[in-house]
């Protein structure tokens, strides 16, 4: 089973590179975030013509996650499921063959101490608590996502310049470490435990070609799922310039169990 997430930074803009890229790569699973369309609006029938049954949890301008796959989902939830009265769409999860696959966005934060950041850490929580309350670590998860954390300086290219950034700030890498204190594994960092491979790379200052860029997209795994992996990439090559449009400034993160 070989599964992906990627952050599109926009369905709309990324349409194109997205049907080639499944076209090459045929993911039994792919977990977008960041489509930034309502439901209405996502290009089911271009999916659909690409064998794909597309599962949307969308949200206009910003946000909005998705889950494309070949089989149609047993199963589908949008959101925690919990009290909060939260709008954003941040979270999906689907059953596909026994396996619970989540797509999930977490907050950017903006700047440590602001609201947003207030946000975030909560969110953080309140995904470790959808996890407990939803799940056990014995059950077959596979939780893929946009986290906006390097869990550590191995997924930093320039740890100086991004140690107190809401990105790398010791307080969120703390909420990332309770989210696999509860049974999860980085399948990406398990397969390649040197580290230095990144998923993100800012469009400014060349960070792409001179390789100074952060993990931030994740492929996290219960042990069930874990003890089955063969491998664990990021595809570097789809954040390259070239083609018909810009590339997500995000690339590919795919994990084969």
């Amino acid at each position: 089973m070989k599964i992906a997430t990627w952050n599109v930074n926009s369905i709309r803009a990324r349409e194109e590179r997205l049907l080639d890229w499944l076209e090459r790569t045929r993911p039994d699973a792919v977990c977008l975030q960041e489509i930034k369309v309502v439901d209405q609006a996502f290009p089911y029938a271009a999916i659909e013509a690409a064998g794909y049954q597309a599962t949307v949890f969308g949200q206009k301008t910003y946000n909005g996650v998705a889950i494309l796959s070949l089989n149609k989902p047993d199963d589908v939830q949008r959101g925690f499921g919990d009290d909060d009265d939260d709008a954003q769409a941040r979270l999906l999860r689907v059953k596909l063959g026994g396996v619970e696959v989540i797509s999930a966005y977490v907050p950017n934060g903006e700047s440590v101490g602001s609201d947003k950041w207030a946000y975030k850490l909560r969110w953080m929580r309140r995904l470790g608590e959808y996890l407990a309350r939803r799940f056990t670590a014995g059950a077959p998860v596979v939780l893929c996502g946009d986290f906006n954390v390097a869990r550590d300086d191995l997924d930093v290219a320039r740890p100086d310049d991004w140690a107190e950034s809401v990105l790398c700030h010791p307080e969120i890498r703390a909420a990332m470490d309770r989210l696999l204190g509860w049974g999860l594994v980085d399948v990406v960092r398990r397969r390649h435990p040197e580290g230095k491979l990144y998923s993100w790379w800012d469009y400014r200052n060349l960070a792409f070609p001179r390789n100074e860029g952060l993990r931030l997209d994740y492929i996290l795994a219960t042990e069930p799922m874990a003890a089955r992996l063969t491998d664990a990439a990021i595809d570097r090559q789809e954040r390259k310039s070239g083609g018909a449009t810009k590339p997500s400034d995000h690339a590919p993160v795919v994990a084969v169990f």
